[in-house]
């Protein structure tokens, strides 16, 4: 009879530490967020730092605060009431992360939208486009700024094989291997690439082109 009272008595202990009391779920419960500046912030089971660790809560974890009291504030968060040190508890919530944007993705994004724009030698905008005016334009938009010409661009970036290319990589052409390159497009993905060609102005073009892939010297990644 004795170990099960005292069985009783463990879980009931136990019970005390997880669930809020029916009082403090009455009482005003306020929302607040953990704001460390790095780690993590210790979910403890008493009001002092010898307090054994129940949970570590990250930057911006939501909790519940039922007291604060002489620095310490009671809360609920991962399913476990316990205490943490009050300094670390902001209102404010935080910001919502800002989504990143693939500049190389948008590269090639804006010279898509420029397709069937004639070629036009010397051209750096919709009016018309030569290889490298193109690269720079799309780029641009994405807010990355490239040299003028192919040649120049080809001196930019990191060096990638035909093999390990990846949408908005840039690829070089020349005359033959040891000429400098004489003219650029944009890898998309997939064995295709877009570029201001002199016969069709911007178009998509296959990587494997019976003309263009004899005069294929290398690939950079901006």
């Amino acid at each position: 009879m004795l170990k099960k009272l005292a069985s009783v008595l463990l879980i009931v202990s136990s019970l005390s530490v997880a669930v809020p009391s029916i009082s403090e779920a009455a009482a005003k419960v306020t929302t607040k967020y953990v704001k460390v500046s790095s780690g993590t912030l210790n979910l403890r089971k008493t009001a002092s730092t010898n307090g054994a660790v129940l949970a570590h809560l990250s930057k911006g974890a939501k909790v519940s605060v039922y007291s604060e009291s002489k620095g310490w504030a009671k809360i609920n968060a991962s399913s476990k009431t316990g205490y943490v040190s009050s300094k670390y508890l902001t209102t404010a919530k935080p910001a919502a992360p800002t989504a990143k944007t693939d500049y190389h993705a948008k590269a090639v994004s804006v010279a898509k939208s420029n397709l069937g724009v004639k070629y036009r030698f010397g051209g750096i905008s919709p009016s018309g486009f030569d290889c490298s005016g193109l690269v720079k334009y799309s780029y641009s938009k994405a807010g990355k700024t490239l040299p003028r010409t192919a040649a120049e661009m080809y001196k930019k970036g990191t060096r990638t094989s035909s093999s390990t290319m990846k949408t908005g990589d840039l690829m070089f052409f020349a005359p033959n291997k040891a000429s400098r390159p004489t003219h650029v497009s944009i890898y998309i993905g997939s064995g295709k690439m877009i570029q201001a060609a002199t016969s069709y102005g911007v178009s998509i073009a296959s990587t494997s082109n019976s003309y263009w892939k004899p005069k294929f010297i290398g690939a950079k990644r901006i």
